[in-house]
């Protein structure tokens, strides 16, 4: 990849984001992301090889998916309602566009394949921290794996948007916090180590 002024590579990747949000990936091309971001094709190209890599790099970079930062609250419930919270927000937001993904990469192997080459992974200190307070506060027997925890989350988040559909609402917060992942922990707290 060729470096590009870090201004007109926002403006390409704002450009991206927009189209995609506004028209989908299919109908989206180049010479509109170039249009938009009043940037030449060759200036896109240099920098992307094509179009399945430039919104690999916008997903990757700008739909902010990370855990959100770590609220002690004092409580193992307390502090996954807050992490639960956090992340059932950043998916609302930002609704449309990903449910618009989701089909694509089902249709667009070649995209799915270049997102999953590129994807970072996932920062999940602050999910470790809450786990490793809960731990010290007594309310887990040992620490459970943060990857663990996190993907039964995605998988609820992931749920909600696809077959219930938003809101994300308090109610729904607290239903999957008391009566799947505090019970989930606590039983993956005390299972055998291998």
């Amino acid at each position: 990849m060729a470096p590009l002024d870090p201004e007109r590579e926002r403006a390409i990747l704002d450009a991206t984001l927009e189209l995609l949000s506004e028209m989908g990936y299919d109908r989206m091309s180049v010479d509109q992301i170039a249009r938009r971001a009043k940037a030449s094709k060759a200036t896109i190209y240099r920098r992307w090889p094509g179009k399945p890599e430039l919104v690999t790099d916008v997903i990757c970079g700008r739909l902010d998916m990370d855990a959100p930062p770590d609220d002690d609250t004092g409580s193992l419930g307390g502090d996954l309602s807050a992490l639960f919270r956090g992340l059932c927000a950043q998916v609302e937001r930002k609704h449309t566009l990903i449910i618009g993904l989701s089909s694509t990469l089902v249709s667009h192997q070649e995209l799915a394949r270049t997102l999953r080459a590129h994807m970072h992974s996932k920062d999940l200190s602050g999910v470790e921290a809450l786990l490793a307070r809960a731990a010290k506060r007594g309310e887990l027997a040992e620490p459970v794996a943060a990857s663990r925890l996190m993907a039964v989350i995605e998988a609820l988040v992931w749920h909600r948007m696809i077959f219930v559909g938003p809101p994300f609402d308090a109610a729904f917060v607290e239903e999957t916090v008391t009566g799947t992942l505090l019970p989930l922990l606590r039983a993956w707290s005390i299972e055998p180590q291998s």
